[in-house]
């Protein structure tokens, strides 16, 4: 039976060179206190150090050296594996600054790892990444010179190319839970997802190590069903009465875990009531057009950042009773949120865990996705995580674009001052932004145009101005909107030609 102790407590059991799993979803099932915990040890004794810390997407609160991060960015761990950098900025600093080794793998193939060291495996086999950064014939997924362990390599197998990511071995894992019974079965049903907690917990204990979890209250009544991480596998509980279920939040959300039921009309009013005041016509521009590719009964997800604009569009349409929409840890149905509490849905129809989502992401389930770019070179190649000087990290956005049938990607087609005037769907650029966001060749590659050939997908390349669509050699420009100049305003601004192949 777990002991009930501190945090303090806690964090005092865990050993220098520790290989620390924590379950998380950036800001969302995010164990705070036993970070904090953590890093006030390490500051105030200098122990633990050399610490790895892994999580499948990122653990961080979206500001700099928060109690998240704080015992990576003073020194206590040597590596950080994650697959998302801007909710961690000052461990994105410290990768930069080759402070500590950085890796970045794709979220599905992270998630996926933790369940393959739970059931015992040594390895986790997959197509995913193949021809992208993590492809070691590519790059690899070594961020700095510190990087230097060989976590992917590739495998054949009856004819075809598999990558092999090498499974983690746990020492501790922290976990954060609502509450737990007397005997220490573990609920989760203030939080708006799971993530890896169970995967991750079975791991650890199969590699002979120790499970602390924090949770807000004990409770006397749960059905068996509710619990998430069994007793069995809980070394530790520490009591936090004021812990939040998302960080940065003023309070718990019903309606992100499924205690307050919210019909499609419900969540369009919330949606609309809660939408940015002011938005910029450019976004609004790239979302309108997104949004005519989106027809009844499609399964889709959005991403962050410009496409998170789709969503909102497909609200004022009064489609959401007719769609799906996903998130890459667990929600089926409702509304994905923006912000501290990304990840989240409003009025989910259901959550599973993390691994589960991308089982069903890597079979091909999406049937399209809305995702950002931060560069298109001419072949098709998107970067979407990486650009000189900025850590972003790919999270799900390569296991999503492999395999979906439909990707369509929204983005400026300049960065850096682009602004235009939208008058009745009559475009005018006003002001061009000083970075070309259409290269000859991308930075780092999120998403291989040769795996969408292979995979026969659809690609669209939605700007503010026009339209590309992957053609056999690469972009072709499909459309261009009214009041848009083709020659001046979109070829003359290429560096590189590309077909015309105006559809009617």
């Amino acid at each position: 039976m777990p002991q009930f102790v501190s945090a303090e407590e806690a964090v005092a059991r865990i050993p220098d060179n520790a290989f620390i799993g924590v379950n998380a979803f950036l800001a969302l099932a995010n164990p705070l206190e036993l970070l904090t915990a953590l890093a006030d040890r390490f500051e105030a004794t200098g122990s633990p150090r050399g610490l790895t810390m892994y999580c499948s997407s990122g653990f961080g609160n979206w500001e700099e050296d928060s109690g998240c991060e704080r015992i990576i960015t003073r020194g206590g761990a040597e590596c950080v594996i994650i697959s998302h950098y801007p909710t961690m900025p000052g461990t994105a600093k410290a990768v930069m600054e080759n402070r500590v080794a950085g890796y970045n793998f794709p979220l599905g193939a992270l998630t996926h790892m933790i369940r393959e060291a739970a059931r015992g495996s040594d390895h986790y086999l997959t197509k995913s990444g193949l021809n992208l950064f993590v492809d070691p014939r590519i790059g690899g997924s070594k961020l700095n010179e510190r990087a230097v362990e060989d976590w992917v390599s590739d495998i054949e197998i009856d004819g075809e190319r598999y990558l092999k990511y090498k499974v983690p071995q746990f020492d501790v894992a922290l976990l954060k839970g609502s509450s737990c019974d007397r005997f220490g079965n573990i609920t989760m049903e203030k939080e708006s997802c799971v993530v890896d907690a169970l995967s991750l917990a079975q791991a650890t204990k199969r590699n002979g190590g120790m499970v602390i979890v924090q949770v807000e209250h004990m409770a006397e009544k749960r059905r068996p069903w509710e619990s998430i991480v069994p007793t069995a596998l809980v070394d530790y509980i520490v009591l936090c009465p004021e812990q939040t279920p998302v960080l940065g939040a003023d309070d718990y959300n019903p309606s992100f875990c499924g205690d307050r039921f919210m019909t499609a009309e419900e969540i369009t009013e919330f949606v609309l009531s809660n939408k940015p005041s002011k938005t910029s016509p450019v976004r609004t521009r790239i979302a309108k057009r997104a949004t005519d590719e989106l027809h009844p009964g499609a399964v889709v997800n959005i991403g962050i950042g410009v496409p998170e604009g789709v969503s909102i569009e497909a609200a004022k349409r009064g489609m959401l009773a007719r769609i799906t929409l996903t998130v890459e840890d667990g929600a089926f149905g409702g509304m994905p949120t923006s912000g501290a509490a990304f990840g989240s849905a409003v009025a989910p129809h259901s959550i599973c865990s993390t691994a589960q989502m991308f089982d069903f992401y890597d079979g091909g389930g999406l049937d399209i996705c809305f995702l950002g770019a931060l560069e298109v070179d001419r072949e098709g190649n998107v970067n979407a995580h990486y650009s000189p000087g900025k850590l972003a990290g790919i999270g799900g956005f390569a296991n999503i674009t492999q395999t979906t049938r439909k990707v369509v990607f929204c983005f400026t087609f300049s960065a850096g001052g682009i602004e235009i005037e939208d008058s009745y769907g009559i475009v005018k650029i006003t002001n061009e932004g000083r970075i070309p966001k259409i290269v000859e060749k991308v930075n780092a590659i999120s998403f291989a145009a040769a795996n969408a050939h292979a995979n026969g997908q659809e690609v669209l390349y939605v700007t503010e101005r026009c339209v590309f669509r992957l053609g056999e050699d690469g972009l072709e420009l499909t459309e261009f909107y009214e009041g848009v100049d083709l020659q001046h305003d979109i070829l003359d601004k290429l560096s590189f030609d590309v077909p015309v192949r105006l559809s009617e």
